[in-house]
């Protein structure tokens, strides 16, 4: 038996930061996971990594992380390599960020992205991260494609 989820790739470490549970909250430039709305999306950690190196800032000096603690997340989120599917998580609501937002709020928002500069993309809320018992071997795509898990790897 298994059961077929909608699919998403994420480059690290943001693959590791939703599974972890420290990004709550995703960006994208078009409202992507706006139709999974109360669903679970599985998430693929793609071969290449985030070209910037902006949320180590977002970890170190706005979440209180020290390098110790920054190694061990980066660690956690590399348990099961490149190129699979290694976990769920459940889709809440999309909307659009304003440009124009108070600068706690967008600081809030950017601190649950780990990322900053949201200011006109499209936000999803990200909640109940977990991890599969066991890594699925994927070939990624752009968007979003569906994946089949076999129910012995869910958690």
């Amino acid at each position: 038996m298994s059961v077929q989820v909608r699919c998403l790739s994420f480059r690290q470490p943001y693959a590791g930061l939703v599974l972890d549970g420290v990004k709550t909250v995703e960006s994208r430039w078009r409202p992507v996971l706006a139709p999974l709305q109360n669903q679970t999306l599985a998430v693929h950690v793609a071969w290449r990594d985030w070209e910037g190196a902006e949320w180590r800032e977002v970890l170190s000096a706005r979440l209180g992380m020290d390098q110790d603690q920054i190694r061990v997340l980066l660690e956690s989120g590399e348990r099961f390599g490149r190129g699979v599917v290694a976990g769920l998580v459940d889709v809440g609501c999309t909307w659009l960020c304003p440009a124009s937002l108070q600068q706690e709020e967008l600081q809030h928002l950017e601190d649950s992205a780990v990322l900053v500069g949201l200011q006109e993309k499209h936000l999803t809320q990200l909640f109940n991260p977990r991890w599969l018992k066991e890594p699925l071997s994927a070939r990624g795509d752009r968007d979003l494609w569906t994946v089949e898990i076999p129910a012995e790897l869910l958690p």
